[in-house]
């Protein structure tokens, strides 16, 4: 037992954080090749799934600042990636969109960050997937509940 009484193998937050970083370190290395980071990634896949999102919006879904989203979309923007409207069209929020550049970059990533996924749940059966799913989804909950 460690000295604060926690062994570290059988505490469940600190196995959340190694399978957190285990996961991390397996997409940037599928992304890598491919040009991108975890955070481009995140940006792209959020546009695909909600156009026109802001750069707050994008900057809150993908977990990062709004001036390190800011500089990401600037980037992607130069290389085509992703369009934004040189003046707001309501308010001061840039909606952004991905390009056909974008959404070709993003099949790329999703089909080698879907063979991490893969990978990762190949040890358990579909029923423990979806108990995966629901014993998460409902840590995630009791700790936002517990925010607020």
């Amino acid at each position: 037992m460690s000295q604060d009484g926690i062994e570290l193998d059988t505490s469940l937050g600190y196995l959340l954080k190694e399978a957190s970083s285990a996961l991390r370190s397996a997409m940037e290395a599928v992304l890598r090749p491919l040009g991108m980071t975890i955070t481009h990634y995140s940006c792209l896949e959020l546009l695909a799934q909600r156009p026109g999102l802001s750069n707050s919006d994008l900057a809150r879904g993908a977990f990062v600042t709004r001036q390190s989203m800011n500089v990401l979309l600037q980037a992607l923007e130069r290389d085509g990636f992703v369009s934004r409207p040189e003046q707001a069209p309501v308010g001061k929020a840039l909606p952004t969109r991905l390009t056909p550049r974008g959404r070709e970059h993003l099949a790329q990533a999703t089909a080698a960050v879907r063979s991490v996924e893969v990978r990762m749940l190949s040890g358990l059966t579909a029923d423990q997937q979806r108990e995966a799913l629901v014993v998460l989804r409902s840590m995630i909950r009791s700790l936002r509940d517990d925010e607020r």
